[in-house]
């Protein structure tokens, strides 16, 4: 793979601290960093590209629904998953492959993605992201999930990535006792919703020991310890949070409690899987340091799902995924601190390239 230079102000290393100099990728990996001016075709805010730590693509099917309690809008039997089963197989693998070419579109080089359906649900999301020709562009973790007690278990677990299931109280506790089991034994991962709602269902989940719970709206300082204490990690979804009215996630509780915490933009039928509009929510509902919301869109999430030691940082050795940002667009100019406007008010229209294992894609 010939070699490529890039150029401008890097987010380097795992604090993201600003460096003036260059990157030189080489064989799909960051080769060297240094930090002499040169003149290069691509040029700007060099960050990693995003990881999106939570979707749900399939409901890509039915966007914007009208604003309906939660448990009335997702919950078992609820209106996501009537549209869900009455979909045709062909529209349903259309409609997700639609939100791949989006998803890579705005510069995310991962995305993970919690799958309704059994087998068959997974054996659809593979086909849309085959069909949209996304190999060589972004990669995806798969989350699959029985179907009606009646899946197979062998097969379902041979076709993913992990489990991932809804609220502890939407299922029988053996049933997740041993989908949790079973995951760890065969050494994939196993998450779950919680706290989203309420409280009542975070005990149970932090009980089965899970890699990471998403949402934790309703969770306390108590709750993050215990999960700090088993190397359980967070993903919050803040827009889908506002969007149904739960609350927001007490993101300073968690990172104070020293809690990985990665993001993700949950159902594609209440937001863009943009991870640029979940920063400047994020940033400007919690005030938090830029590169902390930099970090959580990108290291964090990595992390979270097990790969933050090959992706999530701009250092020598890791995989190049990277986004360069525009510091001449219109949106862009005249920002004084790169980090913070990236954080703040950059869009997919600043991107000037999107780098995936060393090769152009946008």
């Amino acid at each position: 793979m010939k070699e490529l230079t890039l150029s401008g102000t890097i987010a380097y290393g795992d604090d993201f601290e600003e460096k003036e100099g260059y990157v030189v990728i080489e064989s799909g990996k960051i080769k060297e960093i240094g930090e002499e001016k040169i003149e290069t075709a691509l040029n700007g805010i060099i960050i990693p590209a995003f990881v999106n730590a939570h979707t749900h693509i399939g409901d890509s099917i039915a966007k914007e629904p009208d604003f309906m309690p939660l448990e009335q809008l997702v919950g078992p039997g609820g209106f996501k998953h009537k549209i869900l089963a009455e979909t045709p197989y062909d529209v349903l693998v259309s409609s997700m492959q639609s939100t791949i070419e989006d998803i890579i579109a705005s510069g995310t080089q991962m995305f993970a993605d919690f799958r309704e359906g059994g087998v068959s649900g997974v054996i659809a999301l593979k086909e849309a992201f085959s069909s949209s020709g996304s190999e060589d562009k972004l990669s995806v973790r798969i989350f699959g999930r029985t179907r009606d007690g009646a899946e197979d278990i062998n097969t379902l677990f041979d076709s993913v990535d992990g489990i991932g299931v809804s609220s502890v109280a939407n299922h029988k506790p053996e049933d997740l006792e041993f989908l949790a089991e079973e995951a760890k034994r065969r050494g994939k991962m196993f998450a779950i919703h919680a706290g989203e709602r309420n409280a009542d269902d975070i005990k149970g989940a932090i009980e089965l020991e899970p890699d990471f719970i998403v949402h934790l709206t309703k969770a306390t300082l108590h709750d993050f310890q215990k999960m700090r204490d088993n190397n359980i990690g967070a993903v919050v979804c803040v827009r889908s949070n506002l969007v149904t009215g739960v609350g927001l996630p007490p993101l300073r509780q968690m990172l104070e409690s020293g809690l990985t915490v990665g993001v993700g933009t949950d159902n594609v039928m209440l937001n863009a899987p943009n991870i640029f509009s979940e920063m400047e929510f994020i940033s400007k509902i919690f005030r938090l340091d830029e590169r902390e919301v930099l970090k959580m869109c990108t290291l964090n999430s990595a992390k979270v799902l097990q790969v933050g030691e090959i992706v999530g940082s701009i250092e020598e050795g890791k995989k190049a995924n990277l986004l360069v940002i525009r510091n001449d667009a219109p949106n862009m100019r005249n920002v004084r601190n790169p980090i913070k406007g990236v954080v703040r008010r950059a869009t997919r229209n600043d991107i000037a390239a999107v780098i995936y294992e060393g090769a152009v894609v946008r």
